[in-house]
């Protein structure tokens, strides 16, 4: 129930309490009256004509108290409804917006303006926490690179015994992967602030789906995945063509990471009144429904267990970073990407694009998040 219905209803019966206990009033010293200064007159009749005096006063009374109260506490409501519309629509990419005041300098201006404070300090924050991580990503390249680099040396030195190149080799994996992780959060720190302009065109998507599938059918094979592509309808859609590309290949690895050996993964690609439908599926463990709200979330990850050609269960695990990548590349889009998962069965992405509209014109736009 609502603070106005509530005010409401207890106004209506604070007011019939009221109009009660003064009609309860009236009608005794009335009907006193009536007993001494018309006793010839029936009793009956007397009581009648109080009655009715009652209800031609009191209703009328009663009813415009109401509508009264119900237009006062709407008045005096509006400003919370409309502050309450306005805290609704802030996001972390708006906080530099104020919040209005009413002017009338009342408690719900006092209250506009803590609000106001806090979105200046949350802003405040915010753009420290993305220039944190865009500087110390930024730092971290060139250290990544020189060890990359020094460690590709060492493999290809004849000198190098076995097992220093499978030492070297595994170390190698693991800075190219902590590469990545940095390159991805450079990549997500400029969204947040802005910083990434997308090359608006007119792009076949249908293109990019079966260069995907070529793709997606290189990673499964060293793991026994079948890939099929199911359905792929001619779609032209306003985008981005590298950043297409990389969200098709992030939910494909993805669909490869969290497998099953000799298991499926299934693309397809269909259209609707105004909007391209592409879906991957894939064979694995599956996503809990508790998960399922923050799998796109930073560095969320979920092990995904599988068990090889001997009876062992092995772990595939990514950054985390893949799907908040592939989210922020589908919003800036004007798209929608939900994730559905049959826990020990199947994991289904399913994105759509609005379809290239000739009205509206290609743009480069850096494009938040």
């Amino acid at each position: 129930m609502t603070v106005r219905t509530r005010l409401t209803f207890w106004y209506a019966g604070i007011l019939s309490l009221s109009l009660f206990l003064m009609g309860w009033g009236t009608y005794q010293e009335i009907d006193e009256q009536l007993r001494h200064e018309h006793r010839h007159r029936p009793a009956e009749r007397a009581l009648s004509e109080a009655m009715e005096m009652l209800v031609q006063v009191g209703l009328p009374a009663l009813a415009l108290g109401l509508a009264g109260g119900w237009w006062l506490t709407r008045r005096a409501l509006a400003p919370v409804i409309k502050l309450t519309s306005a805290v609704q629509a802030v996001r972390e990419n708006n906080l530099a917006q104020k919040i209005p005041r009413t002017g009338n300098g009342d408690e719900l201006d006092r209250l506009t303006d803590v609000f106001n404070d806090m979105m200046v300090r949350l802003d405040d924050s915010f753009k420290r926490t993305r220039e944190f991580t865009l500087h110390a990503s930024h730092e971290l390249k060139t250290p990544l690179t020189i060890l990359c680099a020094e460690m590709e040396t060492v493999l290809r030195e004849d000198s190098a015994s076995a097992a220093e190149r499978d030492r070297v080799a595994s170390q190698l994996d693991e800075l190219r992967r902590l590469a990545r992780i940095v390159d991805h959060l450079t990549l997500l720190a400029k969204a947040d602030a802005g910083q990434v302009p997308l090359q608006l065109e007119p792009l076949p998507l249908h293109e990019l789906v079966r260069d995907n599938f070529d793709d997606l059918k290189i990673l499964a094979e060293p793991h026994s995945i079948q890939v099929r592509l199911s359905a792929c309808q001619p779609a032209v859609v306003l985008g981005d063509k590298h950043r297409l590309r990389q969200m098709l290949l992030n939910l494909a690895d993805n669909a490869i990471k969290h497998n099953r050996t000799n298991g499926s993964v299934e693309l397809s690609l269909t259209c609707e009144p105004g909007w391209a439908v592409f879906t991957i599926q894939n064979s694995g463990p599956g996503i809990p429904p508790g998960q399922l709200p923050l799998v796109f979330d930073r560095f969320f990850r979920i092990q995904a267990e599988q068990t090889d050609q001997t009876g062992n269960t092995v772990s595939r695990e990514g950054s985390g970073l893949g799907l908040s990548i592939v989210r922020w590349i589908v919003v800036a889009h004007h798209g929608a990407i939900t994730l559905d998962s049959v826990p020990e069965k199947t994991t289904t992405a399913s994105l759509r694009l609005p379809l290239f509209n000739e009205d509206r014109p290609a743009a480069t736009n850096p494009v938040k998040p």
